[in-house]
């Protein structure tokens, strides 16, 4: 049973990004940055502590401008060729990027829809789809653990990026992975492909467009 006090502060949830700035601007103190927090402690941070600065927090910009492919006619991803991708099915298109860090794929739909637009069988599909890759990842010799993330801030397409993590680098653990990869080298293409195609191969039925 809900209460008319519990119905009332569902009605009149929201998030306030406003009052979030200025509560950060005020505890933060006359130049406006926050200090820098316990995550700089961390083992896994990529950055030393000394001479560290956070950026002040902006004022929110509202209505947010719009991501690359809210017009669908215009999206990038649904004009890319099935060659542009690793694996394609009849549903899905796995992408793996040219040069990369560390091993990277993109899994995305080939219908332009956005997470919260999936119905009860897409959203099923995906699951399952995000299992079958993590595993065809997670199987390649050296990788240690898969990651999964879906960020949805740069594209209306949706997309789902799965990294892993090489085996022994236990300073990539969580979620400074990303920040990591942007300043490791890139692998070698042909150590890249062989991924790749190790990853193609562990997925089974469907199609390799391309062998990176």
């Amino acid at each position: 049973m809900v209460s008319s006090a519990q119905g009332r502060a569902r009605r009149e949830a929201r998030l306030d990004g406003a009052a979030i700035a200025e509560r950060t601007r005020v505890a933060a103190g006359p130049d406006g940055r926050p200090s820098v927090g316990d995550v700089a402690t961390w083992n896994t941070f990529p950055f030393e502590r000394d001479g560290l600065r956070v950026r002040s927090l902006a004022d929110p910009v509202v209505p947010e401008p719009p991501r690359s492919g809210e017009d669908p006619t215009a999206c990038r991803a649904c004009a890319a060729p099935d060659a542009a991708y690793a694996w394609t099915d009849d549903r899905w298109r796995l992408k793996a990027p040219e040069r990369v860090q560390l091993p990277r794929f993109v899994l995305e739909p080939r219908v332009h829809v956005d997470l919260g637009d999936l119905d009860e069988d897409g959203a099923g599909a995906l699951g399952r789809m995000v299992v079958r890759v993590e595993r065809a990842l997670a199987a390649v010799p050296g990788v240690g653990r898969v990651h999964v993330h879906r960020w949805g801030d740069g594209a209306a397409h949706l997309h789902v990026f799965f990294l892993a993590r090489p085996e022994g680098l236990l300073q990539l653990r969580g979620l400074t992975m990303p920040v990591w990869s942007s300043h490791l080298p890139a692998l070698p293409d042909d150590e890249w492909h062989a991924i790749v195609a190790a990853v193609v191969a562990g997925l089974g039925a469907g199609g390799a467009a391309t062998s990176a």
